[in-house]
């Protein structure tokens, strides 16, 4: 089973000093050895990449607690913005359905009542060989 074909997946990311942050994220396969999610721009996860492309991904629970018998790949990250973002959005629409809408609806609320601008990106792994 290829990483996008998991429901979650344990994140790593990297500091500037090279310090290892793991979370859960919903991923997608984008075909053509790459994977995608959507995050806020302004998140750490999104800040850490613009730094650090480098990741590690490894099937998970929605803890990020890493999966029995899944093995850990590595891959460069890139945050994608327009049409792109779009259409990886697209992807983790049709993936996840229903919980995809109630996180967006409340994200949209929560936006709304801090005054704040959708600041959404896509993030796009390609996975290394």
């Amino acid at each position: 089973m290829s990483v996008g074909e998991n429901k979650y997946v344990a994140l790593t990311t990297f500091t500037k000093d090279g310090r290892r942050k793991n979370c859960p994220v919903w991923i997608v396969d984008l075909g053509e050895g790459q994977v995608g999610f959507t995050t806020e721009s302004t998140s750490w996860k999104a800040k850490r990449i613009m730094n650090t492309p480098a990741v590690e991904l490894i099937a998970s629970n929605s803890r990020g607690e890493p999966l029995e018998g899944h093995d850990m790949v590595q891959g460069t990250a890139r945050i994608a913005h327009g049409d792109e973002y779009r259409s990886v959005e697209t992807e983790v629409r049709k993936k996840y359905g229903f919980q995809f809408m109630l996180i967006v609806g409340f994200g949209r609320l929560t936006r709304f009542l801090r005054r704040k601008e959708n600041s959404s990106c896509g993030v796009v792994i390609t996975i290394d060989a």
